[in-house]
């Protein structure tokens, strides 16, 4: 039984709206002003709420942006009771977070309407945001565990074989396993730092003061970072052939430890989803005051469902693909791009071209 919260101080209006909904089958609360309406919704957590705009001591506005900001009760459906109507009104409303508007005197077959609209909204968006979870939770649980495991396996197999049998070890055999240890190591650090990474991102994306903060920094030579990093990485996995480059520098609205991440990132995936011998080419040009960059190979690809769920921890096809990574790489790229008001994209076919675009302020 769907719970509807009804706050009108008129006590005719809404004693006629609670007993048309009980009779309807719905759980129905009332609440004679916008204070008591608040403490209601925090106590009652409604499935969702009516509420009068022209109200003594807290009007309609102020119940609703007191509902918008308690994360308890931050998405539920909130109707307005209104008189007046005027496209003001109403887009003050919208603008705070208002679902829909009724205007009185109102029908029971509106009333009824507005009310089963909204609760099937609210009812996909909630299974839209389940299944994302589920999916999170299965790409978590192929993932992570794995790629921790892994280098940690390495490390404590190798120095408990130090640790055994060190002296009947050659010094080259030493070296060997050092060089190895210090490997998946550093591979675990990487891991860490992206995960830690990934939870500030997130962070600093609901905080409108540290967005501003970050949008203050910038880099003057932003082609000059893009090839060494690019240099950088293709040497790290033997790939310096297939690397092409054609870039026009310029300064861009990015610090440049974050644009270093994001080339870093995005390279990494577009050499570690490409065969070798194929090329993996990165170029730019600048559009009315933005740096827009591309990197493009010819890899596996995407389908058109898997760009529209890019997400944390996410591996496409991972149980038919060995591969390493935790999935954070390309979710993170995109998310210090959109931070400092850049536009991501990318555009993919399946065994065929994947390019990533980016677009930075200059």
């Amino acid at each position: 039984m769907d719970k509807v919260l009804v706050i009108e101080d008129e006590e005719s209006v809404r004693a006629n709206i609670v007993m048309l909904l009980k009779l309807e089958d719905y759980e129905a609360i009332g609440a004679e002003n916008g204070a008591i309406g608040v403490q209601a919704a925090q106590e009652h957590l409604p499935d969702l709420i009516i509420c009068d705009i022209m109200m003594p001591e807290l009007d309609g506005y102020g119940v609703l942006n007191a509902v918008r900001e308690n994360p308890t009760t931050a998405t539920i459906p909130f109707i307005f009771l209104t008189a007046k109507a005027a496209k003001e009104d109403i887009r003050q409303g919208m603008q705070l977070g208002a679902s829909d508007y009724l205007n009185k005197p109102f029908t029971r077959d509106e009333l009824l309407n507005t009310i089963k609209t909204q609760l099937e909204k609210q009812a996909a968006f909630t299974k839209k945001t389940e299944d994302k979870l589920a999916q999170l939770r299965s790409s978590i649980t192929l993932s992570l565990p794995h790629e921790l495991r892994t280098p940690l396996n390495g490390i404590l197999g190798l120095s408990e074989l130090l640790k055994s049998d060190a002296a009947s070890l050659e010094p080259g055999e030493v070296e060997e396993m050092a060089d190895a240890i210090y490997t998946s190591a550093q591979r675990l650090n990487y891991l860490i730092e992206n995960f830690l990474l990934y939870a500030e991102l997130e962070v600093i994306a609901n905080d409108s003061s540290k967005i501003k903060t970050l949008r203050n920094n910038y880099t003057d030579f932003a082609a000059k970072i893009i090839a060494e990093s690019a240099r950088e990485k293709s040497q790290e996995l033997g790939r310096e052939a297939d690397l092409q480059l054609n870039l026009i520098d310029a300064p861009v609205q990015v610090a440049e430890t974050d644009l270093k991440k994001v080339v870093e990132e995005l390279i990494e995936n577009a050499f570690k989803y490409s065969p070798p011998g194929t090329p993996v080419i990165i170029e730019n040009n600048l559009v009315t005051n933005r740096f827009v960059l591309q990197i493009a190979n010819k890899g596996r690809g995407m389908t058109l469902e898997q760009i529209g769920n890019l997400g944390a921890y996410m591996q496409f096809d991972r149980q038919y693909y060995a591969q390493e990574g935790s999935g954070l790489g390309l979710i993170i790229a995109k998310r210090l791009v959109e931070l400092y008001g850049g536009e991501f994209t990318v555009e993919s076919v399946p065994n065929g071209e994947t390019t990533v675009r980016l677009a930075l302020p200059m």
